[in-house]
């Protein structure tokens, strides 16, 4: 019996029992029944349920909105009902690149950040024991420890791959293959570029774009890379196989599906991977090499100073390979480098970041990966701290790039040099003692810059970030269920219609953000929450808010009425001025607007959709008045 039985059981018996049940099937936050009869379910019963968002009639199907545990809700409800199948709709996720990047990074890293966190903290565990001197880093302990540790980082392209398949529903074993071709060792860099090879060629020589190619593919130039720890390729490489898997499925019989699809998969997936992504990388790696060793010799703090803010992003998308052939080079050349200092303090400020999240966050899951992140990134490994928190928060991962940046340029400042290319996290701190002349001010510096970066990290983030995180009391399994809610009044009285109904095709697509249309019946616009003016058109046809949970929203008052230059429009309100939920923000002339020949339907979009799980429209057919509830917002 799953934790949520009672709920489920609860829902069946509203939607009018089992018997009234055509079929059932779900997304991201909806149960989407299909019903018999829908007039035998209790609408009212369903909203005011414990663990029940609220209800919707749409598309044919009768749903009922759950929040980000739907899952485990459908499975108990099948269980029950014998009903039901995996859903095949993908999740959708839009807003920009950046917010749709990282969406799809963190909740890949979701299923397994436990593993993360604890090969983090084990190899933290080795680390110490050798810093005490209880093992030798050639003892058999120290190798079993290191490989039980390290496995899940050296080998981090297959989980990714795995967790990216099932996101984008491309069979997990493709997965699988996808991940572990990019770890196979002959793959790599440094299993092709032996010790006194020779490349076949190099293209794109004596430029910035110079790549030794070392062998072919069917005759095309194979610019080898390094994929071991690397995140973004195995997840560009799984996204194109999910790309080609409907197509292939359309064109190969039914009967041999299972095995051509995912042959064709592979065979058209990895090589576009490794002959696209590999030079990619290797021009960017390159490119960035010769820029920040000119960079080193323009401005050592200027240097520091982007190395450490931009260093955790670099090791994402696996470019901090750019400079370490600097390292070396200046360690062979000088018996010393600097190319790696500036990046000291980022761990610390990122460790730091994720420490003042616990005394912010609401989620109790949440809160229970902070304590091992923080062991883990104390000892350099900041995956865990990176992909399971800070991340997916945003604004506490960009206060631990501040944090870096400046711990950065205060190592650079102090022409701290490292003199091995020593350990992580704290274990690095010997590597900036010159053995030769027993020299440890480049140690101390080394603390005060942990001390810098952990201070600004922690800092901003206690100071500057809050998790707005609403609890919602859910008492199957005796455990609460943590959604964030916040509902937003139509600001508008009038017609409701769908967004997808706007005349504007940039509104109609979401392109803006999803939302919904209002045709305006009163020329008044009111605040529909507790926020701040964020933008207030000059021609007072639009104007852009923000609630005090951070939901960015727009409402654009008419279609092209820019082109009136506020004439029939007045605000009452200025940019940047305080609104409370009713407080009136602009009137507007109705028929004046359409005697000039201009439509008045009022999209009102959230613009930062990308940040929430879910965006519901009211149910309501008629009228909305502006003390109606429009759009609830889950995330």
């Amino acid at each position: 019996m799953g934790k949520y039985h009672d709920l489920a059981e609860k829902i069946v018996e509203n939607v009018g029992g089992k018997e009234n049940i055509n079929s059932l099937t779900h997304c991201i936050t909806r149960l989407r029944f299909k019903l018999k009869d829908e007039s035998k379910a209790n609408d009212d019963v369903l909203k005011n349920m414990d663990g029940v968002v609220t209800i919707m009639h749409s598309a044919g199907q009768y749903q009922v909105v759950i929040g980000n545990h739907v899952g485990q809700v459908y499975e108990d409800v099948v269980d029950m009902t014998g009903l039901g199948g995996e859903s095949s709709e993908p999740e959708e996720v839009s807003g920009n690149l950046f917010n749709r990047l990282i969406d799809v990074i963190s909740g890949i890293f979701q299923p397994f950040l436990g593993a993360l966190s604890a090969g983090g903290m084990i190899k933290g565990l080795n680390a110490l024991l050798v810093a005490a001197g209880v093992l030798t880093d050639q003892s058999g302990t120290y190798i079993v420890l290191n490989a039980i540790g390290d496995a899940i980082f050296q080998f981090l392209p297959i989980a990714v791959a795995v967790a990216a398949a099932k996101k984008f529903k491309v069979n997990q074993y493709v997965g699988l293959v996808i991940g572990g071709a990019l770890c196979y060792p002959a793959i790599q860099l440094s299993a092709i570029a032996v010790e006194g090879a020779k490349p076949l060629y190099t293209l794109f020589a004596g430029s910035l774009f110079e790549s030794p190619v070392y062998m072919t593919f069917m005759g095309l130039p194979f610019v080898a890379n390094n994929y071991t720890s690397s995140v973004i390729p195995s997840i560009l490489i799984v996204w194109l196989a999910s790309k080609l898997q409907r197509p292939l499925r359309k064109v190969i019989p039914e009967v041999i599906q299972n095995f051509f699809v995912p042959f064709f998969l592979l065979l058209i997936a990895l090589p576009v991977g490794f002959l696209v992504i590999g030079p990619i990388i290797t021009i960017l790696t390159n490119m960035l090499a010769t820029g920040f060793d000119s960079l080193l010799a323009f401005s050592p703090i200027l240097f520091g100073l982007i190395v450490g803010f931009f260093w955790q992003v670099l090791v994402m998308f696996g470019l901090h390979w750019s400079l370490i052939p600097i390292a070396i080079l200046q360690l062979g050349t000088m018996g010393y480098s600097t190319a790696l200092t500036g990046m000291f303090g980022a761990s610390f400020a990122q460790t730091a970041a994720v420490a003042a999240m616990y005394f912010r966050l609401k989620d109790p899951k949440e809160k229970a990966l902070v304590v091992p992140a923080v062991i883990s990134g104390i000892c350099g490994v900041t995956e865990p701290a990176i992909y399971g928190l800070s991340l997916p928060k945003k604004k506490p991962f960009i206060y631990s790039m501040v944090g870096g940046a400046v711990s950065g340029a205060f190592m650079t400042a102090m022409s701290v040099r490292s003199y091995v290319m020593g350990g992580l996290g704290v274990f690095g701190i010997p590597s900036y003692i010159n053995q030769q002349n027993g020299d440890t001010s480049g140690a101390i510096y080394s603390v005060i810059a942990i001390v810098i970066a952990s201070v600004i990290g922690f800092a901003l983030t206690f100071f500057f970030w809050k998790d707005d995180t609403v609890v919602a009391e859910v008492k199957e399994g005796q455990k609460a269920v943590e959604v964030r809610k916040e509902i937003v009044m139509a600001p508008v009285t009038g017609k409701m219609m769908p967004l997808s109904t706007a005349k504007d095709q940039a509104f109609a697509q979401g392109a803006l953000g999803k939302g919904v249309v209002i045709h305006p019946t009163v020329g008044e616009v009111v605040a529909p929450f507790d926020g701040t003016v964020m933008t207030m058109f000059p021609t007072k046809h639009a104007i852009g808010l923000v609630s005090d949970n951070g939901l960015e929203l727009l409402i654009h008052i008419g279609l092209d009425t820019v082109q009136l230059d506020g004439k029939y429009f007045e605000s009452f309100v200025e940019q940047g001025a305080k609104v409370k939920r009713g407080d009136k923000l602009v009137t507007f002339d109705i028929k004046a607007i359409e005697a000039a020949g201009y439509s008045v339907e009022t999209p009102v979009i959230v613009t930062n959709t990308a940040d929430y799980l879910d965006i519901i429209e009211s149910d309501k057919q008629d009228d909305i008045c502006n003390n109606d509830e429009l759009l609830t917002v889950l995330a």
